[in-house]
């Protein structure tokens, strides 16, 4: 039999996996083109731009997401509150939701992580090939933009699900900021039901399912360039 709990609490539990997937979604989209940015500032030439996004990725790699997260949201947002001019601004509505202060953090997370891969796939993309493209004519960028980018993108492609799977299992910090998501739906039923295991098996379940669907997304992906490359 299904436990009424699911329909006195599907709403909810509805809510947040709207709010798990509205995280996850910007999340890789802004933290994703981050990546692409802090590979291309630490493969610069510039001295500052390397040294710069080097110190990035070191120190978000080198401190756990939660600790980001609490000094995101307990530090910068208790120093925002003491502004007046912060709190009486149209923005003060964002800055005290931890919904914003979560996707800050996964953004530079992702930022981070998956610059080091894409940089890392851009190194492995063979000399041959941009020399090759530069032969033709091709400009630095036209080539950065055509084949190289491309290229490593191929390359990348079981890598970059992997991370995106990290991404969305990562989406379960939010609960500890009050972020009512999939995850803090599950506790709040647990808290009003007593259903200690039941709400936690159906999210686990929730989340196998969509990361079922990112590993199918991203290896039809895999598959597709595969065969394009064959014809």
């Amino acid at each position: 039999m299904t436990p009424t709990w699911i329909f006195d609490y599907g709403k909810l539990l509805l809510n947040g996996l709207g709010t798990t997937l509205l995280i996850l979604v910007i999340s890789a989209v802004l933290g994703f083109a981050l990546a692409l940015l802090v590979a291309l500032a630490r493969m610069s030439r510039n001295p500052l731009l390397a040294g710069t996004s080097l110190a990035y990725t070191s120190v978000i790699r080198g401190t756990p997401l939660l600790v980001q997260i609490y000094i995101f949201y307990y530090g910068l947002g208790s120093l925002f509150a003491q502004f007046p001019l912060i709190r009486g601004s149209f923005l003060w509505p964002y800055l005290r939701d931890g919904f914003w202060y979560i996707v800050i953090a996964l953004v530079l997370s992702v930022g981070a992580y998956v610059g080091e891969v894409i940089r890392g796939g851009m190194k492995s993309v063979p000399r041959g090939e941009l020399e090759a493209a530069a032969a033709f004519g091709m400009r630095q960028r036209l080539v950065l933009c055509r084949v190289w980018l491309p290229r490593a993108i191929r390359l990348l492609l079981p890598t970059l699900a992997g991370e995106s799977v990290m991404l969305l299992k990562s989406t379960a910090l939010a609960s500890t900021v009050a972020v009512v998501d999939l995850l803090g739906a599950a506790n709040v039923v647990r808290a009003q039901t007593f259903q200690i295991y039941q709400p936690l098996l159906l999210v686990a379940g929730i989340y196998i399912c969509l990361t079922f669907m990112i590993e199918t997304g991203f290896g039809l992906a895999e598959r597709r360039s595969m065969f394009r490359r064959a014809n």
